[in-house]
């Protein structure tokens, strides 16, 4: 499926974008979560070229995983580690 692209003045349509695509991966290994917690909250960080740098993911305060981005020069994606 081919997505619009969202205009940079869209903060809330890229943010929900965001949050809906993370949840379709919830079920992925890299962010696999311990049977019987959930993800209730969801935190994120930004490089200062606007890149996603991390996603937090937690249950209440507890802290489930967290996800780096690191981007190439010409701004794709290189990897996601997960600690």
């Amino acid at each position: 499926m081919v997505e619009a692209e969202i205009p940079w003045s869209q903060y809330d349509q890229a943010y929900k974008r965001i949050h809906d695509r993370l949840l379709q991966i919830l079920s992925a290994d890299l962010t696999r979560i311990q049977e019987g917690k959930k993800v209730t909250k969801q935190e994120f960080t930004w490089n200062a070229d606007g890149t996603l740098a991390t996603f937090k993911a937690y249950d209440g305060a507890e802290l489930l995983f967290t996800l780096t981005f690191i981007w190439n020069v010409d701004g794709t994606l290189r990897e996601v580690a997960r600690t």
